[in-house]
């Protein structure tokens, strides 16, 4: 066969040679593309490279939106750098404009305006011009979270939403979860309405109606302010009956009669408004780390002995010997002891039909809950089922079909607003002061509890950033603005002489379990609340308080019912001190009242930080023989790590403040007295376990050098200076060589003060701040052999 390829490479050269004019035209295009192209290469992100850097450090700083010029001073709450890429799945509907000076820094507007957000159930219904009048008023990113202070991009824009979730949810939101939240409501209007009217009427002391008038304010206001969106906001137990100390306290003192329903709700809305002052000054003031401060064991002891408490106090209406308790007198007002020891004696005088109502509400609510408890994994549809509100309905049709308000069954009467309708009050007037003094203590438990329970449930729930939240997004948690709105919700509910509300994680399980997706669920829930404040009220005429009773029992053992899985879980665990905690809050609550108990576990508790705060946890470091690594002395791993002779090693593992440098002192005192390292416990304790190999290699009496690890020193106080100085300041007057080694850097605060103490010139100067313990010792041999007659405690490391 004949070979054709030079014949086409014949060809092709005369096709090359032929258009020769052509392909310089095109080579010029070609280079003028490229040129194009590295012209644009500094607004493109490098290709991604799989490393062990982490993706802040791989993003370029066009990756983030530029969000002023100058220097950034914004606090510890502003928004957090988000990258473009982040940003773009979250908005597909985003469009990227360049910045004027072509940086490629550009900012991000939402084109959904003509797409994506034409879809949200709100544009629909209200219209263009207001869903988009904040963005008018504060910027075009009204919907976006606030991004941190390291650079990324953050305006005026992004704050309203931050602070307002409305802003960031009602853009949100859909038809598809407008069915859930409705059904949400309705469920928990069937449960916790009448529960609100029970916390009124029996534990709190006052007007029902001023029960139903925290779900119309409070849970209003938080829906608006809240930043989780799933949490429900309602009156409580523990805080109704510590407002029920207070109205009778002014009842017993005759200030107040029991019928002055007036004056009663008015203390109602002092200690509500009380407690919603603390807490909006908590919140503004940033203090919602304190969540953190009083333990699981006082908060579990309280809230067992608050339930036992209630459980014992709803005993006397249940059995129907209220009147017989009037007619002795102060028995609503003795200690659960004395009422336990007042219904046996008086157990010949129970009412029969009352104690039938009650037991029989009682048995049912709880088989019922014990069924959905057991039922709902397999069949969740059976947490639609109002049980609570069926036991109410039919109570009520008994008793008017029945009359058993004529055989002695006490009903909860007439219930209405009045011609004024919902009356608004301030409760910071002058007139209250005497009022305001004696409610301050109890308002400001009030408070704490509320807010230690609406953490442990916002957490447990979490925002609208949690991962795989099928919801609102970009709501991100926080303490300090939780603080703020349940204290607005409180100061304006006071303002309606309404029942303290907090969240509570029960609650909130019911509104997500029945469909509840956003805050939308707490606002209808608050619509239902008025029409049935305005027109249903009428219909509770012949609800029996025995009914109402017994559901507030059914909360009380709610409260008690967890507290065997703790106690048994500290006996297991060894808890002895959490143990004993427990019983101290519970015995003094029962046995006298719940101010004391409170005290005390607040007493105990502050006890027990101030003692851990106070204790110094500097360690005694030894080298692990035959290496260069350095071990805590003292722990029971190391107990045969060999010290360094001469020399003294102390590691500093945490920040200094005026609390634990006193400790550091005193213990650095001990070791020198001691002679030994090793005869020091770690706890201001002489006592320590010996060594089974250091022993005869401990420290002289008189180190010659003293070599501080302070790694974890990460904050240094004015006072923890001051100490620091004066013991370093104390060792070189005896001529003991100091050292610091891993310090922090020295633009850092820590540092700055190491110099501005004068620590830095006490020591010798910078030489003897060092990068490692092995480095301080080789310093000290070296400074030990550069004078005339070195000491002889030189410290001895092989290199």
């Amino acid at each position: 066969m004949e070979d054709i390829r030079p014949n086409i490479k014949h060809r092709v050269t005369d096709h090359e040679d032929s258009n020769d004019d052509s392909s310089s035209a095109h080579g010029v295009r070609q280079q003028q593309y490229r040129q194009q192209q590295q012209d644009r290469e500094p607004r493109r992100r490098r290709p991604t490279v799989i490393s062990a850097a982490t993706g802040l450090l791989e993003r370029q700083p066009w990756d983030y939106e530029a969000a002023h010029t100058g220097p950034c001073n914004h606090g510890t709450f502003s928004p957090r750098p988000t990258p473009r890429s982040a940003r773009a799945l979250d908005a597909p509907n985003a469009v990227e404009d360049e910045d004027v000076f072509g940086v490629g820094f550009g900012r991000l507007h939402d084109a959904g305006r003509r797409g994506g957000r034409r879809n949200g159930v709100m544009r629909r219904v209200l219209g263009d011009t207001i869903v988009d009048l904040p963005a008018r008023v504060f910027g075009n990113r009204v919907g976006s979270r606030p991004r941190g202070p390291a650079g990324g991009a953050r305006s005026k824009t992004t704050y309203p939403s931050y602070y307002l979730p409305l802003l960031a949810w009602i853009q949100q939101y859909r038809w598809s979860w407008l069915r859930g939240d409705i059904i949400a409501a309705f469920t928990m209007a069937s449960f916790y309405l009448p529960m609100a009217l029970s916390l009124a009427e029996n534990l709190a002391h006052i007007p029902p109606i001023n029960g139903l008038y925290s779900y119309v304010i409070n849970t209003l206001v938080y829906a608006l302010l809240g930043s989780s969106p799933q949490m429900v906001v309602g009156p409580e137990a523990a805080g109704s009956m510590l407002l029920g100390t207070i109205v009778r306290s002014n009842i017993e003192s005759g200030q107040f009669s029991d019928d002055d329903d007036y004056n009663n709700a008015r203390t109602a809305g002092v200690v509500t408004g009380l407690a919603g002052s603390f807490l909006l000054i908590a919140g503004v003031s940033r203090l919602g780390f304190l969540d953190n401060v009083l333990s699981r064991p006082f908060l579990r002891g309280f809230i067992s002995a608050v339930g036992f408490v209630i459980l014992v106090d709803q005993l006397i209406p249940e059995l129907g010997l209220g009147p017989r308790a009037r007619e002795i007198g102060g028995v609503m007002h003795s200690s659960s002891v004395a009422k336990i020891a007042f219904l046996i004696a008086e157990a010949g005088h129970t009412h029969r039909l009352t104690a039938i109502v009650s037991v029989t509400s009682f048995a049912v609510i709880m088989v019922c809950r014990e069924i959905k408890k057991r039922l709902q994994p397999r069949f969740p549809g059976v947490a639609y089922v109002p049980d609570r509100f069926v036991i109410v309905v039919l109570s009520a049709v008994l008793t008017w079909r029945y009359r058993w308000d004529k055989h002695g069954l006490l009903i909860l009467g007439d219930v209405s607003t009045g011609k004024a309708g919902m009356p608004f009050h301030w409760p910071f007037q002058r007139s209250h002061i005497t009022f305001i003094e004696d409610s301050l203590s109890t308002a400001f438990l009030v408070a704490m509890l509320g807010f230690f329970e609406s953490s442990v449930a916002a957490k447990a729930l979490g925002g609208g950033d949690s991962a795989g939240t099928d919801g609102v997004q970009g709501v991100s948690l926080s303490a300090n603005r939780e603080l703020v709105a349940l204290g607005v919700a409180n100061v304006i509910g006071g303002c309606f002489m309404a029942l303290p509300a907090f969240g509570g994680y029960g609650r909130s399980k019911v509104n997500i379990s029945t469909g509840g997706k956003t805050s939308m669920s707490s606002v209808l829930l608050s619509c239902i609340t008025i029409v049935c404040v305005l027109y249903l009220l009428p219909y509770f005429h012949y609800l029996p308080k025995a009914v109402l009773s017994a559901m507030i029992s059914v909360v009380a053992w709610s409260l008690i019912e967890e507290a065997p899985h703790d106690i048994k879980f500290f006996y297991r665990l060894g808890g002895w001190g959490e143990l004993a905690l427990m019983f101290v809050i519970f015995t003094a609550t029962i046995f006298y009242s719940l101010a004391l108990g409170i005290a005390t576990g607040v007493g105990v508790s502050l006890v027990m930080v101030i003692r851990h705060s106070t204790r110094s946890r500097i360690q005694i470091l030894g080298r692990v023989p035959g290496t260069h690594d350095f071990e805590n002395a003292e722990a029971a791993l190391a107990a045969d790590v060999e010290f360094i002779e001469g020399c003294l090693i102390v590691k500093i593992p945490e920040p200094l403040t005026f609390a634990n440098t006193g400790d550091l002192k005193h213990r650095l005192q001990r070791l020198e007295k001691k002679h030994s390292a090793r005869h020091d416990d770690g706890h201001g304790h002489g006592h320590g376990p010996a060594p089974r190999r250091g022993r005869d290699n401990l420290p002289p009496p008189h180190n010659q050098n003293v070599i501080f690890d302070v790694h974890g020193v990460t904050s240094i106080d004015g006072s923890g200076a001051q100490v620091l100085a004066g013991i370093v300041s104390a060792y070189r007057d005896r001529n003991v060589r100091v050292f610091f080694c891993r310090v922090p850097p020295e633009r850092s605060r820590v540092f700055q003060r190491f110099i501005s103490s004068g620590i830095v010139d006490s020591c010798g100067g910078m030489r003897h701040f060092v990068v490692s313990v092995g480095q301080a010792l080789r310093m000290s041999e070296v400074e030990s052999f550069s004078v005339s007659s070195p000491p002889t405690g030189a410290c001895n490391l092989p290199v």
